[in-house]
């Protein structure tokens, strides 16, 4: 009995090992906790992968456990005033700070849009509530943080335009006076896809001749940018690197244009593109926008344009749509842009984008802070609360803290 208990618990040790451990490269710093971390995911990711086959529910009605686990009721503490209100329909967290000097002094404000790949995530989960915390105690400044609608229940572009209607609301001069902003003096951020949503509002804002505030930063945080080639070099490097596999990363575009799988299996081979998201492929062009250092083994070839029913029907015109991909407008929309801040990882299928958009900046003459993490991963600035901190993450928080505090 003693020794069949025994195999039972070296069994079980053996086959634990096994799931836990994956092949995480050595220059990552706390391999073993994001191996721990990532097999929560992973359980998660083939639970959600279940349901779905056996029609219990779908996978990111699944896979939205994340959030709930991460989720709080924001609260107001001594020194940070929270509200719970609407800006033009669209739910918001509002954080500000509760001692204020004269009725002359005006703040920063950062608008700040969740990550989560358009189908997960909300601004009232626990990172993001300290994030916030955190900046509006070191900058003296506002955060708005928005809770828009998401997929699959919303396609593209309702979480855009949700966006869109709560940055146009509250660049109102008298909204702005109302929570003592300075109207010279507001950013728009947000990681992952919310910094694709920070990106493609922000474009879309320059193209409003009648927005008389404009703002003066945007702070991208390993943004996702582009549809139209996902077999980029950091797609192939990391397509199974953790937190974000490349198989999850395309199930979130898929996701995020329409519920339909043919539209996700054309997107994970790569022939997703029409006609007319092809003309766009210069654009999103690595052999030329990607430094040589980061072409590696990798050698440039043009994704397969299909005309049939796939490729061009429904949700495939969305790939042509820079509200969307903000990584497809010509150069001559780029010049305008106010300055930027692009973080990026080494480990994470998105790198390319970041570094890609950061290249377009500059050649266009904006002005572009890039900071790549060599040991980063995606995700990596949310893992900030216990037991999944990580030290990089702190690293993180107080180089973008540092550059809000000295460009905005």
């Amino acid at each position: 009995m003693r020794l069949g208990s025994i195999i039972l618990f070296v069994a079980f040790c053996s086959f634990t090992a096994y799931y836990v451990y994956e092949p995480i490269p050595e220059e990552i710093e706390e391999r073993w906790k994001l191996m721990l971390t990532n097999s929560f995911f992973r359980s998660l990711s083939h639970l959600a992968d279940i349901s779905e086959l056996l029609g219990l529910k779908d996978y990111m009605g699944v896979m939205y456990f994340i959030t709930l686990l991460e989720k709080i009721a924001p609260v107001s503490d001594e020194h940070v005033k929270v509200t719970e209100e609407k800006f033009d329909g669209v739910e918001v967290v509002l954080y500000q700070p509760k001692h204020r000097g004269s009725d002359t002094d005006l703040r920063r404000a950062i608008i700040y849009l969740h990550g989560g790949g358009w189908c997960l995530g909300s601004s009232r989960m626990s990172p993001y509530d300290l994030l916030a915390r955190k900046v509006v105690t070191e900058l003296d400044a506002v955060v708005l943080s928005v809770e828009y609608r998401l997929a699959p229940a919303h396609h593209f572009p309702i979480p855009y335009e949700d966006v869109y209607r709560v940055v146009k609301h509250f660049l109102q001069k008298g909204v702005l006076a109302q929570y003592y902003v300075h109207p010279g003096r507001i950013a728009v951020s947000g990681d992952s896809a919310g910094g694709n949503l920070a990106a493609a509002v922000t474009q879309q804002l320059q193209k409003e001749p009648s927005q008389q505030i404009q703002l003066k930063a945007q702070a991208l945080i390993y943004p996702v940018l582009q549809a139209l080639d996902l077999y980029t070099p950091s797609y192939q490097q990391n397509q199974h690197m953790p937190i974000l596999p490349r198989t999850l990363m395309v199930r979130f575009w898929s996701e995020y244009f329409t519920s339909d799988k043919a539209f996700f299996r054309a997107m994970m081979a790569n022939t997703h593109n029409n006609p007319e998201s092809s003309s766009l492929l210069k654009f999103v062009n690595w052999s030329a926008f990607l430094p040589e250092t980061y072409h590696r083994k990798y050698n440039y070839s043009a994704p397969a344009v299909t005309e049939g029913t796939v490729a061009i029907d429904g949700p495939s015109r969305s790939l042509a749509d820079p509200r969307a991909s903000p990584l497809l407008v010509p150069d001559a929309a780029l010049r305008s842009l106010p300055k930027a801040y692009i973080l990026t990882c080494e480990y994470d299928v998105l790198r390319d984008d970041g570094i890609m958009y950061a290249t377009r900046l500059r050649a266009a003459g904006v002005e572009v802070t890039h900071e790549h993490y060599d040991t980063g991963f995606h995700g990596a600035l949310m893992f900030t609360v216990w037991p999944t901190d990580f030290l990089i993450a702190r690293r993180m928080t107080d180089n973008y803290i540092k550059w809000l505090k000295e460009n905005l």
